[in-house]
């Protein structure tokens, strides 16, 4: 009996970090070793050092997802990316899809959409090509929490073209929001579009104005025709653990109704 495989492999961003290989996981589940015909929907997330092992993850909690997908037999792949460790706002730049200055930060460009591009342009045709996925943009989706749930929905507003559905756990939408949500009103989202968002009801006290930027975006959203899954978490806060907790939220909202594998042709 095969089991499920996550395969950990470097390759670089030039444009972010040169040479510097950045970790890319890849889960692929057991059907795909037992069917080598078929064909399966890709889930790209941010973070990818906190999505499947403890022992890597930042705070030595991870989401469990393995387990998650494993033990509810989920049939897609997930996509991975760590994200960057430098100093001096390596992350949060990264994960930033417009420049800002805040206190405690200072001046922080905003590189989300080098990111991206390198996602969509580079990374994506790589796991096409290495792997048995369903390429289409309806079978594509993208997750994360904090400011890769911000990312999360920037990807599936200004990248539309390349992601259908998307998962924002306890999205920065603190940050920039005005910007964001002023880009969501100028998209032309695509029928069909999905996107779940949640918030910690323990976390909103981290940010003034929280409850209604999450509550702004979502609306915004649903005027825009996207089929909106928002949800406040019951004392829910900012951590892996809690994030966990919701995978059974998010997947019934990202799967609905009822994508997954296909047969190859």
């Amino acid at each position: 009996m095969n089991a499920a495989v996550i395969e950990k492999w470097k390759t670089p961003i030039p444009r972010l970090t040169g040479r510097e290989g950045r970790t890319v996981y890849v889960y692929l589940p057991e059907c795909a070793l037992e069917d080598r015909a078929r064909r399966f929907p890709v889930l790209y997330m941010f973070d990818g050092h906190n999505v499947f092992f403890d022992e890597d993850a930042t705070y030595g909690k991870s989401w469990g997802m393995r387990e998650f997908l494993e033990g509810n037999g989920v049939e897609l792949m997930v996509v991975a990316v760590d994200c960057n460790h430098r100093p001096n706002n390596g992350r949060l730049s990264e994960y930033a899809p417009f420049s800002f200055y805040a206190e405690g930060f200072g001046s922080v460009p905003g590189r989300g959409p080098l990111f991206m591009d390198w996602l969509t342009g580079t990374l994506k045709p790589m796991i096409d090509r290495r792997y048995p996925t369903l390429p289409g943009r309806e079978h594509t989706f993208i997750a994360g929490s904090s400011m890769g749930g911000l990312m999360s929905l920037y990807a599936i507003t200004a990248y539309n073209a390349f992601f259908s559905r998307a998962a924002a756990l306890s999205p920065s939408v603190w940050f920039a929001g005005k910007r964001l949500r002023g880009l969501m009103r100028e998209t032309d989202y695509t029928p069909g579009d999905v996107v779940y968002m949640d918030y910690g009801s323990g976390e909103m006290r981290n940010h003034e104005g929280i409850l209604r930027a999450f509550t702004q975006t979502a609306e915004i959203l649903a005027e825009k025709g996207v089929y909106v899954g928002a949800r406040i978490v019951p004392r829910g806060e900012h951590c892996e653990a809690c994030w966990e907790e919701q995978l059974p939220f998010v997947f019934d909202t990202l799967l609905y109704p009822g994508f997954g594998a296909e047969s190859g042709v």
